[in-house]
């Protein structure tokens, strides 16, 4: 499993994708302006996975870095044609929309029947590249693993941005992107707990695990950046 999760990484961080910008605040703009979201707390897809059509097959689907990284869940029980168990990896459509809009790759944060998954790369007509992995991030290697994606996607405006995933879009996904804003957003490890609250749906009794991690984490020195570069990519956050 490591083997292939190396062979994967290495692609993902090979491949563009057609969409060109010139400099990150063109992707930025870019995808400020295509999802119409300005803070952390606005959602793309709802908890039914509608909103954003072009996206469906996500479900409550939200900004974490623009341009660089979005978090969510997978729309399973809720699918229209595709109905199944809340707890698998995102359906076909979804990772094919993904692709579509120019994401570079998506991360299952739970192991659950990601290996029932038959296509793990998608290659659009566009010739977007679209690699599937599975990272729960729950070791200090496996937490850099994500952190050095999402600086490669900081650095290169030509790789594409990245989906990280849970089931609903609230726990799993919420630790990571809190990990993601201490790293890249000065955000300290109190705010960042606040954060996970506020982005569960109500749902953040219990989790004790979760919030252990949040409150050990400590950002990488070398994937550092600049206040400049923090303050194009970080959305405001709603109290």
């Amino acid at each position: 499993m490591k083997s292939v999760l190396l062979v994967l990484l290495f692609f993902t961080n090979a491949f563009l994708y057609s969409k060109s910008f010139n400099s990150i605040n063109d992707k930025v703009a870019y995808y400020k302006n295509r999802y119409k979201v300005h803070c952390l707390n606005e959602k793309i897809t709802d908890n039914y996975g509608n909103g954003f059509e072009d996206l469906y097959g996500t479900r409550n689907m939200k900004t974490i870095l623009f341009g660089i990284a979005y978090r969510g869940g997978a729309n399973n029980y809720y699918h229209k044609t595709n109905k199944r168990d809340n707890q698998n990896p995102l359906p076909e459509d979804g990772l094919n929309n993904l692709c579509g809009e120019g994401f570079s790759s998506a991360i299952y944060l739970y192991g659950t029947n990601f290996s029932k998954v038959e296509n793990k790369v998608f290659v659009n007509a566009d010739k977007d590249t679209l690699f599937y992995i599975q990272n729960s991030a729950m070791s200090r290697k496996t937490q850099e693993s994500i952190i050095k994606m999402v600086k490669d996607r900081i650095d290169n405006p030509n790789l594409g941005p990245i989906y990280l995933h849970c089931w609903n879009g609230w726990h799993q996904s919420g630790y990571v992107s809190s990990m993601i804003l201490m790293q890249f957003c000065g955000y300290s490890n109190q705010q960042a707990r606040a954060y996970w609250e506020q982005n569960t749906d109500g749902a953040y009794k219990k989790f004790d695990n979760v919030k252990k991690m949040i409150a050990n984490f400590s950002p990488f020195q070398e994937y550092k950046i600049d206040k400049e570069i923090a303050d194009l990519i970080c959305p405001c956050m709603k109290k």
